[in-house]
């Protein structure tokens, strides 16, 4: 039971951290379907950092904390691809998204097997002993349950956002270019600066999030497989969530479930009992979201303007 929570808190982490980011993007009016090659550039760069700082030394919280806000930096990076291809070319968003999700994990191998020095794709962060700080120093203990900082950093974010979006005056404007953007426009709000701005929190979160489903769980990662669709599980949640952060945070606990189930079945003996092989688990979350989005996409509204390029000249 423990272990199902423990799993059920760290995916539901990411889920919400990673909707979040997509919700900021929505919000503002840019679909990001980048998410999923957002985390994997997150994740890339966050096992780097534990590499390079563990190499200099570093003290283990003082290195959490670097690697956490160069996580999120190289996710906001990337996501700067997004935003000057949606907003200042007026691209198709959906079509820049998917490329630069393909482009995020081949990226993520070559600098790979660069770091390594061979052809393998999977980078080893956590193994050694003598490491200054490993994925063990992300968590704590809290009687029998395992508690992932990033889980509270989760909560921080998600009080901070609920607070931005409906409370302060970038949260008001920011809704104000992703409904009705030529009327943002008309009463002095720059829409290209907002949704900018909506873009790269998403690559910020997007980023910490990749970051937070690679590193407290194992050692390595091979970034053949990328994160394993746990950016487009986030998007699910988005939509479930109904763009709004307490909803997002509810959604994600319901999918996270799911996946957590996939690690620890054979824990669990009715499951265990069952026979089913890991595979079958593994679509659960994802065959979950089709079901719910499914008999609930009817009821969703978005915001008006996603998707749409601004033009100021059109009115």
């Amino acid at each position: 039971m423990w272990l199902l929570l423990k799993y059920t808190l760290l995916y539901s982490c990411v889920l919400m951290l990673v909707a979040l980011g997509g919700m900021f993007a929505e919000r503002s009016g840019v679909i990001n379907i980048a998410l999923e090659g957002i985390m994997v550039i997150g994740a890339l760069m966050g096992v780097i950092m534990i590499n390079v700082l563990n190499a200099a030394g570093v003290n283990p919280f003082l290195g959490v904390i670097i690697t956490i806000l160069c996580a999120g930096i190289a996710g906001a990076l990337y996501s700067s691809l997004l935003a000057f291809s949606a907003i200042n070319l007026k691209a198709d968003q959906t079509i820049g998204g998917t490329a630069l999700n393909l482009l995020a994990t081949a990226v993520a191998m070559v600098v790979a097997k660069r770091v390594n020095g061979n052809d393998s794709p999977k980078i080893t962060y956590s193994s050694n002993a003598n490491a200054v700080f490993n994925s063990n120093d992300f968590s704590f203990q809290i009687g029998p349950l395992t508690i992932n900082w990033f889980f509270v950093l989760g909560l921080v974010i998600l009080a901070a956002s609920w607070y931005i979006l409906y409370k302060s005056r970038f949260g008001m404007r920011l809704m104000a270019c992703g409904e009705h953007p030529q009327a943002a426009d008309s009463v002095g709000i720059n829409v290209y600066k907002m949704r900018w701005a909506g873009v790269l929190l998403s690559g910020v979160l997007g980023g910490i999030g990749g970051m937070a489903y690679v590193v407290p769980a194992v050692g390595d990662w091979n970034f053949e497989q990328g994160v394993a669709g746990m950016g487009f599980l986030a998007l699910a949640v988005m939509i479930f969530g109904q763009w709004k952060p307490l909803n997002i945070a509810l959604a994600s606990v319901f999918f996270a479930v799911f996946r957590a189930m996939a690690n620890i079945f054979d824990s669990i003996p009715f499951l265990a009992s069952l026979h089913w092989p890991k595979e079958i688990y593994n679509m659960m979350p994802f065959v979950a979201s089709m079901l719910v989005l499914a008999f609930t996409s009817k009821k969703s509204r978005a915001p008006k303007a996603e998707g749409i390029p601004y033009d100021k000249g059109s009115r």
